[in-house]
């Protein structure tokens, strides 16, 4: 019944309002964090400021460690939506990992089932790794 808002398709938005409503971000002020600490490209310049603008056809990478992202802006957000809702604002044209990359630190911490309780030693190095999942949110 009530219409949404729809922004124009030459439409441009800040770049953290951006990545905030494509779901790359969890907050805002977590996508200024990784703007500002050089985490994020667009077309392939490093951008330092969370107020860069972005319009369809942009090419933003995101890079998180060894991890690295590639996007290309569809269109300008209007709210932070469901995940499917998001996904229409981006292709996703990251090239797939090789099989012998797609072992990281955290598979290597996963316990496997039955092999008891993890030590404190243990669970400390897998806190650590839970907790960095502030950039990727699929």
């Amino acid at each position: 019944m009530t219409e949404e808002k729809q922004p124009p398709s030459d439409s441009r938005q800040r770049l953290d309002k951006w990545l905030f409503f494509a779901r790359m971000a969890k907050s805002r002020s977590i996508a200024q964090r990784r703007i500002a600490a050089g985490d994020v490209r667009v077309n392939d310049q490093k951008i330092l400021q969370a107020s860069h603008t972005v319009r369809a056809g942009d090419r933003v990478v995101l890079v998180a460690g060894a991890r690295s992202r590639i996007l290309v802006v569809k269109a300008a957000g209007v709210r932070r939506g469901p995940y499917e809702e998001a996904r229409q604002l981006y292709d996703d044209v990251t090239p797939a990992e090789p099989e012998s990359q797609l072992s990281n630190s955290f598979d290597q911490a996963v316990r496997r089932a039955g092999t008891g309780r993890p030590t404190k030693k243990e669970r400390r190095v897998l806190d650590e790794l839970r907790s960095d999942g502030d950039w990727w949110s699929d």
